[in-house]
């Protein structure tokens, strides 16, 4: 039975609740006309219209600025994980200068007992498939056209060829790149054109 009452008394509360609120309703617009109350509530509407579309308007524009900060970041740690991988990379150049230094005396390296220089070989084809996975390439080339975006002169060599002139002759140092950019340039030697007394 006194949970009844309770009940009974929350009920009439929760009404006397909804009149005071309908009461202060009904003051705000005493003495005013039917004609001036859709005025201003018209108005209070319009103004409620723009304060909500302001809101989204900074919302969608807080978002969007938060979209372009997390492409930044991704960015900007995706460089860096590339930085690192590049400075890792580049600690090995030494190492891939020395096969290239015992391959490149061939008469020496055939002498060699052929185990052991098959399992040398097999070290240096891993190296290399280790730099191809992280797209870093070798700019080795002979005979191609000499470009100061990857190479870089140490040497001449003369010749009488025109069809020779500006190529790469040798690889002194083999370069190296990685995607479109070049870490470290080939040193090379390039065919230069020879001038005769008569020219």
């Amino acid at each position: 039975m006194s949970k009844k009452k309770g009940k009974n008394n929350e009920e009439s509360s929760n009404e006397n609740l909804e009149d005071i609120q309908y009461e202060i309703e009904e003051t705000e617009y005493e003495d005013v006309s039917q004609k001036d109350k859709i005025k201003k509530l018209r108005k209070e509407l319009s103004d409620e219209k723009k304060q909500s579309h302001e809101y989204l308007t900074g919302w969608q524009k807080e978002r969007a600025s938060f979209a372009n900060y997390k492409v930044n970041e991704e960015k900007i740690r995706k460089s860096r994980i590339d930085m690192i991988k590049l400075d890792f990379i580049s600690d090995l150049f030494p190492v891939l200068d020395s096969f290239d230094m015992a391959f490149s005396n061939k008469e020496s390296w055939e002498k060699v007992d052929s185990a052991w220089r098959t399992g040398v070989e097999y070290i240096h084809t891993q190296f290399m498939n280790i730099l191809e996975k992280y797209n870093v390439k070798p700019i080795n080339e002979i005979n191609t056209m000499f470009d100061p975006n990857i190479h870089e002169q140490s040497d001449i060599l003369l010749t009488k060829d025109k069809n020779k002139v500006d190529k790469i002759a040798s690889i002194i140092q083999t370069g190296y790149i990685f995607g479109k950019n070049t870490i470290r340039p080939a040193k090379v030697r390039v065919y230069k054109f020879e001038k005769t007394e008569k020219e």
